[in-house]
């Protein structure tokens, strides 16, 4: 399942109409049909606000474009590393990292996310993950899973991101701090 698919089964379990979504998320019913019909996806900000209102985790509800990403995207080897996120104001222990797919917004706005992978449990939506950093482009992005996988190869138990971007909320989206 895809983007798509996820969006449209969880508004129909939590039993909100196309247009009761499209009210929460101050956007037009065809744009949440859209969505639905795969035509396109939310900005950034709608994406974390449908997580946490489904109560799914961003890369479940993102899951077809993960997991079509090249195998760079998804590392998992054996140890575990303790990954620091200055922006984000995150520490969290994990075995593996996520990429999402490109996401499309302004020209300021990144166009990557990464994800850390706590344990290697799973359950229906996948298994627990922790949002690291925004990312300006795939450059980027791919470098710090390289390190990463590295660090962890090398038995290095602590690793802080460099690449990730500082960025801020504007009422228009998401906007990278130069």
């Amino acid at each position: 399942m895809g983007f798509a698919e996820n969006l449209k089964k969880l508004r129909k379990e939590k039993c909100l109409s196309q247009e009761e979504l499209a009210e929460m998320l101050d956007v037009s019913r065809q744009a949440v049909s859209k969505w639905e019909q795969g035509i396109g996806y939310p900005e950034v900000e709608k994406l974390l606000f449908l997580s946490n209102k489904f109560n799914i985790l961003l890369d479940s509800l993102m899951s077809t474009g993960i997991a079509q990403e090249s195998n760079h995207k998804n590392i998992r080897t054996k140890g575990t590393i303790v990954i620091t996120s200055m922006h984000e104001n995150v520490v969290v222990t994990c075995y593996k990292v996520l990429s999402s797919g490109k996401m499309y917004g302004g020209k300021l706005s990144p166009k990557y996310a990464l994800f850390a992978v706590s344990d290697g449990t799973s359950s229906f939506w996948g298994e627990p993950t922790t949002f690291l950093g925004w990312y300006e482009n795939k450059e980027q992005i791919e470098k710090e899973i390289a390190e990463i996988k590295n660090a962890i190869i090398n038995g290095i138990e602590v690793y802080t991101l460099k690449y990730s971007a500082k960025t801020e909320r504007k009422l228009t989206g998401l906007k990278i701090i130069e």
